[in-house]
């Protein structure tokens, strides 16, 4: 009989496993993050569509797990020294769009007839970003160095800090739900987590290095070590009542000031998704099809307010501050979707009796949309940032001038003209830069990395900051005397985005009426062709410019 189960559960998870690949394949041609397909996975496994999901103590063990990985890999992000150097921007919007969202929030979900305390939830459960989502995004699109993708990346931190408070606060409340009163269950959370806070700290201060350092030599018994951890903690945090989530997230945090915290992510990272998926059947199990049918019209409010809402108030924290309405902007759309830990958060409230399970189907139905849609937007946000040029004025402010000064005071370029402008100071670019000043020709740099442009001002080069795709940057570039335009940049090979920089930066320069000639980066032959008729007078191919001149020169040597 007990083999019998075994098999029965087996072939249980091979379906759910097979079922959750699907969907993730679906998702991908769909061009949708993995989060979108598991969460689609778990809504058909579950009893209101395939029924296939039946074992459920074991798929509640392996969601727990699921998410003590998850915690802990969002724990290795939070370094201390990191989190000092987050700069005002940072704090500024990340707080700023976390206080709007969850107040706005509130304020819509009273409106829509939810309960004050479902409302808070709820409003709480908006204000989360996926940081996930959003990484692989920039990514994609070469966009993680930029201004606009630090700035981001800066204020997703502030959000993980949110998102470990606000479970903090759950913890305690659940801690004491089960004591005489709520006093004495928060002052065993608060003995229980001070007792492990003092334990990480002194792991952090003597253990943590030395012991990666020698678990390192052995790449898989680091990987089994930190999940084995995790878990630990993980078990440790639910006992002392800050929860498995927290215990996970102080697991990650315990290593994330060690040299090898990149190794371990990237060793866990797929096993994260592998157990995540499971997190999700188990959502989508006690999801019932009937009841968010009813709450569709709740969740597009919701959605609207997500997508438009919280992209706006970055801009508008974003341009008081002193930057450009553009980068405001793209930093902006990073914010507009939920994450997979406002599901978690939800899962807390209904564990807790706190919430019912319609909230968290109907927060299930704004993660599914502004996911989807929001990946649409970040991947046109460059062209989607041209259409709303105009109304989006009105929060920048006469000078920018946080933006003009952020590659270290460089203002907007030289006084006098240049006969080369080079885009991307890149090691092509940059090699192309050097070669050119050489020949006794005046090269002005440009780049959207911050720290590559304070680079080039080091070695007494003249260089701005700013995105070749950017016609306003392009009508502030001394191109009147300019004999080149060259991009470095090549075009996105694969990827989400349909962008291509090469093409947005040669409209920029005719729209210009730039009478030099101008030359592209690619690293296809293929695209020769096309990119000449497009208005390119020269294609710069490294790879094979290198590979000929290299066979020039042992061809040269040979004969010598």
């Amino acid at each position: 009989m007990q083999h019998v189960l075994a098999a029965s559960v087996f072939y249980e998870v091979a379906a759910l496993l097979v079922l959750g690949a699907a969907a993730g394949l679906l998702a991908m041609l769909l061009r949708q993050p993995l989060i979108v397909g598991l969460i689609a996975a778990g809504i058909l496994a579950g009893p209101a569509a395939l029924g296939v999901a039946r074992s459920d103590e074991h798929i509640a063990l392996l969601s727990e797990l699921g998410i003590a990985v998850l915690l802990f890999l969002v724990g290795l992000k939070l370094d201390i020294g990191l989190v000092r150097s987050l700069g005002p921007v940072a704090l500024a919007t990340g707080l700023g769009q976390v206080a709007f969202t969850a107040g706005i929030g509130f304020l819509l979900c009273l409106a829509l007839g939810l309960d004050p305390l479902t409302s808070l939830y709820v409003a709480v459960a908006l204000t989360f970003s996926s940081t996930i989502i959003i990484v692989k995004l920039l990514s994609d699109k070469r966009e993680i160095d930029s201004l606009h993708g630090r700035i981001a990346l800066g204020f997703l931190i502030v959000q993980d800090i949110v998102v470990v408070l606000a479970m903090v606060v759950v913890s305690a409340m659940a801690a004491g739900a089960g004591e005489a009163t709520a006093l004495a269950g928060l002052a065993r959370v608060v003995a229980g987590g001070g007792a492990m806070l003092l334990a990480v700290g002194l792991v952090i201060r003597f253990l943590a290095g030395p012991l990666t350092a020698r678990l390192a030599r052995a790449p898989e018994l680091l990987a089994g070590f930190a999940i084995g951890w995790a878990a630990l903690l993980a078990a440790i945090g639910d006992y002392v009542g800050l929860g498995k989530e927290l215990g996970g997230l102080l697991a990650g945090v315990s290593l994330a000031s060690t040299p090898y915290r990149e190794a371990i992510a990237a060793r866990l990272s797929s096993l994260r998704d592998f157990l995540l998926l499971f997190f999700f059947i188990a959502l989508g199990a006690r999801l019932d099809l009937g009841l968010l049918g009813e709450q569709v019209g709740a969740a597009l409010a919701l959605s609207v307010f997500v997508l438009v809402g919280n992209p706006l108030i970055v801009v508008a924290i974003m341009g008081a501050m002193g930057y450009r309405r553009r980068t405001g902007f793209l930093a902006g759309l990073t914010v507009a979707q939920i994450s997979e830990f406002s599901l978690i958060f939800m899962a807390m409230g209904v564990a807790l009796g706190h919430v019912a399970e319609p909230a968290l189907g109907l927060v299930t139905l704004v993660g599914l949309v502004t996911i989807a849609l929001s990946t649409y937007m970040i991947t046109h946000s460059h062209r989607l940032a041209a259409w709303l040029d105009r109304p989006l004025r009105l929060f920048e402010r006469g000078h920018p001038w946080r933006e003009a000064t952020a590659a270290g005071g460089a203002g907007a370029g030289p006084d006098g003209q240049v006969d080369v402008v080079v885009f991307g100071l890149g090691r092509f670019g940059g090699a192309i830069a050097h070669r050119l000043r050489a020949h006794g020709l005046s090269v002005l740099g440009v780049d959207f990395d911050p720290e590559a442009v304070r680079h080039w001002h080091r070695q007494g080069f003249e260089a701005v900051y700013g995105d070749a795709t950017d016609p306003e940057l392009v009508a502030t570039l001394p191109l009147a005397g300019a004999r080149w335009a060259i991009s470095s940049i090549p075009g996105h090979a694969g990827g989400l985005t349909h962008e291509d920089h090469r093409l947005a930066l040669i409209e920029a320069l005719r729209s210009r009426q730039f009478r030099g000639r101008v030359a592209v980066t690619a690293h296809a032959e293929a695209e020769v062709d096309d990119l000449r008729a497009r208005g390119a007078d020269l294609v710069l191919l490294p790879f094979q410019d290198a590979a000929d001149r290299a066979a020039e020169l042992l061809a040269a040597g040979r004969c010598g």
